[in-house]
């Protein structure tokens, strides 16, 4: 099987916090737009959720929670037509559950953010013939 490298990048980083009530991916994505990131990732988080939305491996459909969640790891690329971001959450039980990050998760009391940037590389999202889904592709800007 083939696989994609890319070449040396340095990167930049940015700190956020999304406060009660944001929606996670839509805050994202016009954060990407906003700072005109083309090849960015999650380096860190830490927080709470009301509202988790997660697809599982292999389903189409997405899952609903709604309660007090604690974020346990969110990690991922972003670049301004795509992401492919995972979220992992344990509830007040500390049962872990974890899956894609669908539209609807929403901070609980604070989610505090640090994203990379690589500046000298793009990310882009294309259909692939071995998994059949759009998926990354790095290019040197």
């Amino acid at each position: 099987m083939n696989h994609q490298i890319s070449s040396y990048s340095n990167a930049r980083f940015f700190a956020l916090r999304l406060y009660p009530g944001q929606e996670l991916l839509s805050t994202l994505k016009t954060f990407i737009v906003e700072q005109n990131l083309q090849a960015a990732f999650i380096a860190g988080c830490v927080g709470s959720l009301t509202d988790v939305a997660l697809r599982f491996a292999g389903e189409s459909d997405t899952t609903l929670f709604s309660g007090k969640f604690e974020v346990v790891s969110l990690i991922g690329t972003l670049e301004q037509q795509g992401e492919h971001l995972h979220l992992s959450v344990s509830d007040r039980m500390g049962k872990v559950t974890g899956g894609h990050v669908m539209p609807g998760c929403t901070v609980r009391t604070t989610l505090e953010l640090v994203l990379g940037e690589l500046e000298q590389l793009r990310f882009s999202r294309q259909p692939c013939s071995y998994s059949g889904y759009e998926e990354l592709v790095i290019n040197n800007r």
